[in-house]
């Protein structure tokens, strides 16, 4: 299928929220609070960058960590021979920022609402969520959100994606988590570089997350061994189960929040089915032994931000599966396909995706149970 478009969409955007106060003309006319911790987090990273290549030929480099970067290696070719994504430098580096994040996401809803806050930036046009390299940070922003009556999750986050203007590094935060995770995250952030929407957060990371998955269903067959896709099916089917009660919490709240009740009877139900996903979160984590899909988190975290945030890389991974199917799973068609809605007015890009959705999910914006990981979602740890 080919979508009609207007004009050509930009195949890049400038730089990742974080990197954009990199823009001389934007540092010169925003206070330098929020600006100024992005240039400095961001140029810190890029300082901390070592060739992957050096590493290998180095004789002091840790065997493991030696290991680790040769499938690092196999991993970057292979998305660019066999996935189409883009071959640059991003990927080929490696640095170890001495933290388990890189940075830290804060997201934010209206007590009765499921919209996810976005805030506007130069450049890269509004996002919904806004991103700090210091947890304190984050958390202090937060806080002053609930002060406002929001809705707060503030989530670690192991990579992001400066869109191919920087050449991104390999990072402790996520080769730490294994193989997969690794496999996941270049395919997930190389799609960034692919395709970009300014101010378009759910089309993206929908976007990326389909690219991720597909590329890690292909990899594995690939090269996978029987204990990585052993373990990629059990990820699956956890991933699976905790999001199918997220998604029916996230449809009863939404019928909640558009009825008639009162305020104060709004709050109360909404209370009741949070504290009943919470009972079920720990009953999936007593049947998996001890931690569910999302172990990072606790019962505070289960509101409206946090739902609304999950929604954002999950709800039209469904279209673009659907998508990817409809061109005989064929990248380059696909691509060209996505490429073409990301051209479309944003009310003609919504209505085109949302009619490929299955019809179980009726188009409502429910989340997608048949979503695949993201950088909210828990990765169990198998190289």
């Amino acid at each position: 299928m080919r979508w009609r478009h207007r004009a050509a969409a930009p195949r890049r955007a400038a730089a990742f929220l974080l990197a954009a106060g990199l823009a001389a003309g934007v540092a010169a006319c925003h206070p330098m609070g929020y600006y100024g911790q992005a240039i400095g987090g961001h140029l810190e990273l890029m300082r901390a960058r070592t060739p992957i290549d050096e590493l290998l030929r180095a004789p002091t480099t840790d065997p493991d960590l030696r290991l680790r970067l040769t499938e690092v290696q196999a991993i970057r070719d292979y998305a660019s021979s066999d996935l189409g994504l883009p071959n640059n430098g991003s990927y080929r580096s490696y640095a170890d920022l001495g933290r388990p994040y890189v940075v830290w996401n804060v997201f934010a809803a209206p007590e009765l609402s499921l919209r996810a806050k976005d805030w506007c930036m130069p450049i890269v046009g509004c996002v919904n969520y806004r991103g700090y390299y210091e947890r304190r940070a984050a958390e202090e922003f937060a806080a002053g959100l609930r002060r406002d009556g929001y809705d707060t999750y503030v989530a670690g986050v192991p990579a992001y994606s400066t869109l191919g203007h920087f050449d991104d590094p390999v990072l402790n935060t996520f080769l730490q988590q294994g193989t997969l995770a690794v496999a996941r995250t270049v395919f997930h952030e190389l799609a960034h570089q692919l395709v970009f929407v300014p101010g378009d957060t759910r089309f993206n990371e929908s976007f990326a997350t389909a690219v991720e998955e597909e590329g890690l269903r292909r990899w594995l067959h690939a090269h996978g061994s029987s204990e990585q896709r052993a373990a990629d099916a059990t990820q699956r089917q956890r991933r699976a189960a905790w999001l199918a009660l997220l998604q029916s919490c996230r449809q009863r709240l939404a019928a909640l929040y558009a009825s008639e009740l009162p305020a104060a009877d709004k709050r109360a139900a909404k209370a009741a089915l949070l504290a009943a996903l919470g009972r079920e979160r720990s009953a999936l984590r007593a049947a998996w032994g001890g931690h569910a899909g999302d172990e990072r988190s606790d019962d505070d975290d289960l509101n409206n931000a946090r739902l609304a945030s999950l929604a954002l890389y999950s709800e039209l991974v469904p279209a673009f599966e659907q998508l990817l199917a409809s061109q005989d799973r064929d990248l380059p068609r696909f691509y060209r396909e996505v490429a073409g809605l990301a051209a479309l007015a944003a009310g003609d890009r919504d209505a085109a995706l949302r009619a490929l959705l299955p019809p179980a999910d009726g188009g409502n914006g429910a989340i997608g149970a048949v979503a695949g990981g993201s950088e909210d979602e828990n990765r169990l740890p198998v190289r």
